[in-house]
């Protein structure tokens, strides 16, 4: 559409390997957003990198997402981490490289991080992953990833406990078979004992990206995405450690 993201990549897995969408998964509206969240957690690594050059990136459930390729080149290593099954998909579409590597792994059992050298700065994407965590297993991550990185920085986008309990009901999440998600209402939830700290709120639908939907769109966009309510469902949390 050339507004919002572009991405490239995702237009050219998509047109070789469409699958059939839910009814839900089809919404305009969901496209907007999601594309615009991409866009924000796109603009904080590019920020954060730009003040801490050789910090790693490690983007937590990637899926499929081209971040690396939107974001890239990056002089330093970035790590992409999701299920052995997804990486094995991934992999039929992104090539390794000597600053770019593809991980197996599950968010809940943070062993994975072992993989990633111990000692360096770290800039940290969870986008759309925290919300299918439960407390424990996020304050399990939170704790290893101070362990592991003497710095970082995290942004990751979570659900409140009011936006948890309505994806009972008619949620696009459904339709990939997810039942069970969780809500945070206080972002010191998911410290646990480590010592990273939350640092600030962000919104996942600024002004001047909402301004790039013109007339009816844009209005109805920023009432049902962008207004009171849609806050009350989902926020967008950075947090800091080590600086």
């Amino acid at each position: 559409m050339g507004i919002i993201l572009n991405d490239k990549t995702a237009e050219t897995i998509w047109d070789e390997n469409a699958v059939s969408l839910g009814r839900k998964s089809k919404s305009k509206w969901l496209a907007y957003f999601m594309a615009m969240r991409a866009r924000v957690f796109d603009d904080w690594v590019r920020h954060m990198l730009s003040e801490n050059s050789d910090a790693v990136v490690i983007h937590i459930g990637c899926g499929l997402d081209s971040r690396v390729s939107r974001i890239g080149p990056v002089n330093t290593m970035w790590y992409d981490m999701d299920f052995p099954e997804v990486i094995t998909e991934r992999k039929k579409f992104y090539a390794e490289t000597a600053h770019y590597r593809m991980l197996s792994g599950n968010a809940a059992d943070p062993m994975w991080l072992t993989q990633i050298p111990a000692g360096e700065a770290a800039v940290i994407v969870m986008e759309g992953v925290s919300m299918y965590l439960a407390p424990k297993e996020l304050a399990g991550l939170f704790e290893m990833l101070e362990e592991r990185f003497p710095s970082l920085c995290l942004l990751m986008d979570v659900y409140t406990g009011l936006g948890a309990n309505l994806t009972r009901f008619k949620s696009p999440i459904h339709e990939v078979g997810v039942t069970k998600t969780y809500g945070i209402d206080d972002p010191a939830v998911p410290l646990g004992t480590s010592g990273i700290r939350y640092v600030r709120e962000h919104s996942m639908t600024p002004s001047e990206l909402v301004a790039e939907l013109k007339g009816f769109e844009g209005f109805f966009f920023k009432t049902l995405f962008a207004g009171k309510f849609a806050k009350k469902l989902y926020r967008l949390y950075e947090y800091q450690y080590g600086y």
